[in-house]
């Protein structure tokens, strides 16, 4: 199944999705508070029209788009000119080498992807620092009292819960580092208006809201050479040692 983009755009144009928009954004702020932004390249998989990876823009990002839709990517043209570099390609072989971004960020792309665990590994594959999964929430109030009744394009949508993307995660060899979530309640209370507003305003636990995000920090590839700290200067110790008495403590 595949948006198309006059369709993406739309949704967010409407009322509920003008609210999933703008609590999306909060979520994504959020989790990338921690991450080094100047100068830090960030790959975003499935960039659609490019309203996300504008957003990541805005934080400071230097930032790439892969989308296998060249009229999705027509759209992120226009909207972000030459701020992005844009490649039409599939997620889960990308023409990248390992590590060649700092971040990447898969953002409501593998639930509508028919391999999402190749694409999870192929994100990791080109990750150096860290990698970002939004997704919408299987156990959420939106999909039980709305997604399953429809026959929508959100009905052909294979959706995530936490457990899963966490056990996705762990295949690659890597673990979540945490897991937020925003719109705990059905399509209904997607609103601007009290008491709706405060209700949609917060953070929640990644297991409860209609979309969900989880954050990936990897470890360095390559590991450090350890420095050994010692309590006293070795080479005074020594001597010390040599005429008998005790070694001198760093600042005595």
């Amino acid at each position: 199944m595949r948006w198309n983009a006059q369709q993406y755009e739309s949704w967010f144009d409407s009322p509920e999705g003008h609210v999933a928009l703008s609590r999306e954004s909060m979520l994504l702020e959020a989790m990338t508070a921690a991450w080094h932004r100047r100068g830090r390249r960030i790959l975003e998989v499935g960039c659609g029209t490019g309203i996300f990876l504008e957003s990541l823009w805005r934080k400071g990002f230097d930032v790439t788009g892969l989308d296998k839709s060249d009229s999705m990517l027509s759209g992120a043209r226009r909207r972000l000119g030459n701020k992005a570099s844009l490649y039409v390609g599939d997620g889960t072989h990308m023409p990248f080498d390992d590590d060649d971004f700092d971040y990447v960020v898969l953002w409501s792309v593998l639930e509508f992807c028919p391999r999402p665990q190749e694409m999870l590994e192929e994100a990791a594959r080109v990750a150096e620092r860290g990698l970002l999964i939004g997704f919408l929430n299987r156990f959420s109030l939106y999909h039980l009292l709305n997604v399953r009744r429809s026959r929508g394009t959100m009905s052909h949508a294979d959706m995530l819960t936490s457990f899963r993307v966490a056990s996705m995660v762990r295949a690659t060899g890597n673990r979540p580092t945490f897991s937020r979530s925003v719109l705990p309640g059905p399509l209904n209370t997607w609103k601007e208006c009290a008491p709706w507003a405060t209700l949609n305003n917060r953070l929640y636990p990644g297991w409860l809201g209609a979309f969900s995000a989880m954050r990936v920090d990897i470890a360095p590839h390559k590991p450090m050479t350890p420095l050994l700290l010692w309590k006293s200067d070795p080479n005074k110790r020594f001597k010390e040692a040599s005429c008998g008495s005790s070694a001198v403590r760093w600042g005595s």
